[in-house]
C-alpha cells in the first residue's frame, strides 16, 4: 500500500534529513514524499532537488495549515499521511498501517502512529533530543520489544486518512494558522463526516523531537482554543474528552459512538457555552 506523505517544513533541515532517511530506509513500499518548504534559506530547497523530492514552496512561513493544503494538491495516491518534519519512523511502519487498512470495510477511519519522545510523548523513552545525539539503535530495539496496546481517541500526527475523506473536509482549516488547534479541528471535521474510528497503532511508532519548528524564535502561535470554541461551541478539551474518549491513555476497543449526556458532560457543556459567549462578546 503506497501513500503520499505530506511534510510541511520551515528551515529545519537537520531534522528533515533524519525523517526522510527513516522513510527511505524503514519503509516496505516506495512512497510519494511531498514537502511544503517555507522560506528554505537553510538549504532545504537544494536538498529536495538533489534527492528528487517533490515540493511546493512559499518564500515566507505561511503556517502549518496553508502549507499542508498546498502540498496536498500534488497527492498521487489514495492515502494521505501527514507528518511533522521532526519525526523518525520505525521499521516497517507502512506494513503495520496496511494491516489496519485491510481490516476496514469503508474509508471512514483515522489512523495514527504512536509518538515516542523524551517527555510528553504517548510513551516516554529517551533516545536523544537532537538528530546529532539520536540513538537509532536504541529506538529500534525499543520498537521491537515493546508490546503496548493500540489506543483510543487519537488526534495527533502522523495520521493517515483516505484521499476521498480528505477532499470532503477540504484538508486543514486555514483559520487555525499557524497551527494551534488544527489537529482537533481536523478530527472534528472527520467526526462530522461520520468517521468513528480514531485509532493509534502501537506498532507504528515514531520518535518525535517535540515540535521543534513551533518553538523557533519569532514563531507566535494563534489562539486555537478560542477559534475552535467559536466554531463548534465547545473547546478542544471537551471534544477530546466526550467525543474521542481516549486522549492517549485508553486502550482501543472499537469504533466510537455519539457522546451520551451525563451530569459531568452537562456541567462542562454549560461552562463551554459561557466561554463561547465571552469570546463572542469580548
Amino acid at each position: 500500500m503506497k501513500v503520499s506523505i505530506i511534510v510541511p517544513t520551515y528551515n529545519n533541515l537537520n531534522y528533515l534529513r533524519l525523517l526522510i532517511k527513516s522513510i527511505k530506509e524503514n519503509s516496505y513500499y516506495n512512497h510519494q514524499i511531498i514537502l511544503h518548504i517555507n522560506d528554505g534559506s537553510d538549504g532545504t530547497i537544494e536538498y529536495a532537488k538533489r534527492n528528487n523530492i517533490v515540493y511546493t514552496y512559499s518564500n515566507k512561513n505561511i503556517g502549518l495549515c496553508n502549507s499542508i493544503n498546498r502540498a496536498s494538491k500534488l497527492v498521487g495516491t489514495d492515502y494521505i499521511l501527514y507528518s511533522h518534519d521532526d519525526m523518525f519512523f520505525c521499521k516497517n511502519w507502512d506494513t503495520f498501517l496496511e494491516e489496519e487498512v485491510k481490516k476496514m470495510t469503508d474509508n471512514l477511519f483515522y489512523l495514527t502512529g504512536t509518538n515516542i519522545s523524551v517527555k510528553n510523548g504517548l510513551i516516554n523513552h529517551d533516545c536523544g533530543s537532537t538528530p546529532e545525539n539520536f540513538n537509532e539503535k536504541k529506538f529500534h530495539e525499543f520498537c521491537k520489544n515493546d508490546n503496548s496496546s493500540d489506543l483510543q481517541g487519537s488526534h495527533w500526527a502522523p495520521h493517515l486518512i483516505h484521499r476521498e475523506i480528505w477532499n470532503k473536509i477540504n484538508g486543514f482549516s486555514e483559520e487555525f494558522n499557524p497551527g494551534d488547534g488544527s489537529d482537533p479541528d481536523f478530527c472534528m471535521k472527520l467526526w462530522n463526516e461520520k468517521v468513528r474510528i480514531f485509532k493509534a497503532i502501537s506498532k507504528f511508532k515514531v520518535y518525535h523531537f517535540s515540535s521543534i519548528t513551533t518553538r523557533k524564535r519569532g514563531i507566535y502561535l494563534n489562539n486555537g482554543t478560542k477559534t475552535f470554541t467559536l466554531k463548534y461551541g465547545f473547546n478542544p478539551r471537551f471534544f477530546r474528552k466526550y467525543y474521542l474518549r481516549g486522549n492517549g491513555s485508553k486502550i482501543y476497543n472499537g469504533a466510537l459512538d455519539n457522546p451520551k449526556m451525563s451530569l459531568n458532560m452537562f456541567y462542562d457543556y454549560i461552562i463551554n457555552k459561557l466561554k463561547y459567549f465571552c469570546y463572542k462578546i469580548f
